[in-house]
């Protein structure tokens, strides 16, 4: 298999919204997309479980996650960094 066949991952930009969990936070991503009929913006927010290792990110901190393989059932995501 060669270098251009492999999938890319995503890399997504967001918040920090939960630290309850032991190696696991919350993080809340938006989108600001355009309404195809009435042509307002406004913003689309999901949440992704991310794998914080070391327990290290903090509700309110900015940080930049990429898509792994399943690390659970609903953790799909790991933290690069702040």
């Amino acid at each position: 298999m060669t270098i251009e066949n492999k999938k890319s991952k995503k890399i997504l930009i967001g918040k920090v919204v939960s630290d309850a969990m032991d190696k696991t936070i919350v993080v809340e991503v938006g989108r600001f997309v355009k309404h195809p009929k009435y042509k307002k913006f406004y913003t689309i927010n999901k949440k992704y479980h991310a794998h914080d290792e070391e327990n290290r990110y903090r509700i309110g901190d900015k940080v930049e996650i990429i898509e792994t393989k399943p690390i659970s059932k609903k953790k799909s995501f790991k933290v690069i960094y702040k």
